[in-house]
């Protein structure tokens, strides 16, 4: 599947969006909304859109983080 067919599938299919659990008390956080595309959006700015990836490289990318690693 197209990464341009996957976003359209990502975005018309309704969603459960939930914090991120490393939420600031400050409320500057992110929501993210899992499945075979990760959705991930600012909860501030959720107008505005989110950005969507592959459910695989959104797992390489929280190993990462949870390594060290970036």
């Amino acid at each position: 599947m197209s990464r341009t067919r996957a976003a359209e599938q990502a975005t018309s299919t309704p969603r459960r969006w939930h914090t991120a659990s490393y939420t600031q008390e400050r409320g500057e956080c992110v929501e993210v909304s899992e499945g075979a595309q990760t959705g991930v959006r600012d909860s501030k700015q959720r107008s505005r859109g989110a950005l969507y990836f592959p459910a695989a490289e959104w797992r390489a990318f929280l190993a990462a983080v949870r390594n060290g690693d970036l």
